[in-house]
């Protein structure tokens, strides 16, 4: 395939997130890879970027998890490299907020609260809104420093006090993918009105 390849990053990958993500990513008919899913992530850049390449159709949704390490780990280290692959268009990032210390965190561009609802506000694991737009996790730092087209906020994928439960169809982070393909095929305003 000559064109390039839509992908949404997520920075999440445990089990409760992977089953959560694959359920999220079916229902907006997209493409997961789920061996990107572990935590840490399990394979490196160059078997990520062979799968996207083998994957379907889009958009791809891969996991990129740094197992709370507040350092540049390898879940970081596989945006990046994504990030400037040329046969990669990365359409949006869902940032995924943990209680990993020591971090910068990343501004948002909204978030998904565990309601449901779209603010304007960071989240925290529960996805309890927080005070103001950074929100901290584990795998969030390098999209700070990479310009992502649109950054969305959420808690912990697949949990949320069974909020984003995948027995009731995971609400909460398909919401988050479908506002970020909303947002992709409308090329219009990315914030919140």
């Amino acid at each position: 395939m000559d064109e390039k390849r839509e992908i949404i990053l997520v920075t999440d990958g445990d089990v409760c997130a992977r089953k959560a993500i694959e359920k999220a990513v079916h229902q907006i008919g997209g493409r997961c890879i789920s061996r990107s899913g572990g935590n840490p992530t399990p394979i490196n850049s160059s078997e990520m970027i062979r799968l996207i390449k083998l994957a379907k159709h889009d958009p791809v949704v891969v996991m990129v998890d740094d197992e709370g390490n507040e350092k540049y780990g390898i879940g970081e280290k596989i945006i990046y490299d994504l990030y400037k692959h040329p046969d990669i268009d990365i359409i949006g990032v869902l940032v995924v907020a943990s209680n990993t210390k020591f971090v910068k965190g990343v501004h948002v561009d909204f978030s998904i609260d565990s309601s449901g609802s779209i603010i304007r506000n960071a989240v925290d694991k529960e996805g309890i809104p927080t005070f103001g737009t950074i929100l901290y996790g584990d795998t969030v730092d390098v999209v700070e420093e990479c310009k992502f087209p649109v950054v969305v906020g959420i808690g912990d994928i697949g949990k949320m006090k069974g909020k984003d439960d995948v027995c009731k169809g995971a609400p909460i982070v398909t919401k988050a993918l479908d506002e970020i393909l909303k947002r992709h095929n409308s090329n219009g305003d990315k914030r919140v009105n």
